[in-house]
C-alpha cells in the first residue's frame, strides 16, 4: 500500500506580501512580469505565491491574470494574518518609517517619545526600532511606490500596532479596497 503525501499548503510571507502588492497596483489583472518587477521578487517566486494563494482562496484568475477575492482578503487581513505573520523587533537602527510611523497614519497619530519602527535600509533616515518587513525586498519596493508602501505601512500597524491603530489601519484599509 502506497503512502500519501501529507502536505497541508500554507503560506509563506511572500504569499501575503504579493497579494499586498497586487492590491497597490489597484487590482487592474496585472501580469507575472509586470508584478515581478514592482515588487521587486522573481518570476518562479511570482508563481509559486500567486498559485498557493489561489489555494487558499485568496485569488482567483481571470483571464490568466491575478484577481484579489476582495471579501477573504479583507477577513484575512484584518484577522489572521498578524497570527500568521507576527511581527518581529530587533535593535536601533535607521531606516524607513513604517506602521503609524509612516503615511497615512502619522497624519492621525500623534507621535510619542518612542523610538519610531522602521525597516532597517541605507536609504532610510529616520532612527528607530528595527521591525522586519513582511519580505526582505519590501523596503525598497515601497520607495518606489507610494501605493505600496501605504500597504505595507498599515498592514504592519495592523500586525504590531495598539487597538487605536489597528483600527485605523482597518479604517483606512477598507476605503483602499
Amino acid at each position: 500500500m502506497s503512502r500519501l503525501p501529507n502536505r497541508q499548503p500554507a503560506l509563506k510571507p511572500q504569499d501575503f506580501y504579493l497579494l499586498l502588492a497586487l492590491a497597490a497596483c489597484r487590482d487592474q489583472g496585472t501580469t507575472y512580469p509586470e508584478l515581478a518587477a514592482f515588487a521587486g521578487v522573481s518570476m518562479s517566486e511570482v508563481h509559486g505565491a500567486l498559485k498557493r494563494a489561489e489555494g487558499a482562496r485568496l485569488l482567483y484568475f481571470d483571464a490568466k491574470r491575478p484577481r484579489i477575492l476582495l471579501s477573504a482578503f479583507k477577513e484575512f487581513l484584518f484577522h489572521g494574518a498578524k497570527y500568521a505573520f507576527p511581527a518581529a523587533r530587533g535593535s536601533m537602527v535607521a531606516g524607513i518609517p513604517t506602521a503609524h510611523a509612516a503615511a497615512p497614519l502619522n497624519t492621525q497619530i500623534a507621535p510619542s517619545a518612542d523610538p519610531a519602527p522602521v525597516w532597517a535600509s541605507i536609504e532610510g533616515t529616520v532612527r528607530g526600532i528595527a521591525f522586519i518587513p513582511i519580505y526582505p525586498s519590501a523596503p525598497a519596493a515601497a520607495l518606489r511606490s507610494p501605493a505600496l508602501y501605504e500597504n505595507l505601512a498599515l498592514f504592519d500597524a495592523i500586525r504590531a500596532g495598539n487597538a487605536r491603530e489597528r483600527a485605523l489601519a482597518q479604517e483606512l484599509f477598507e476605503a483602499r479596497l
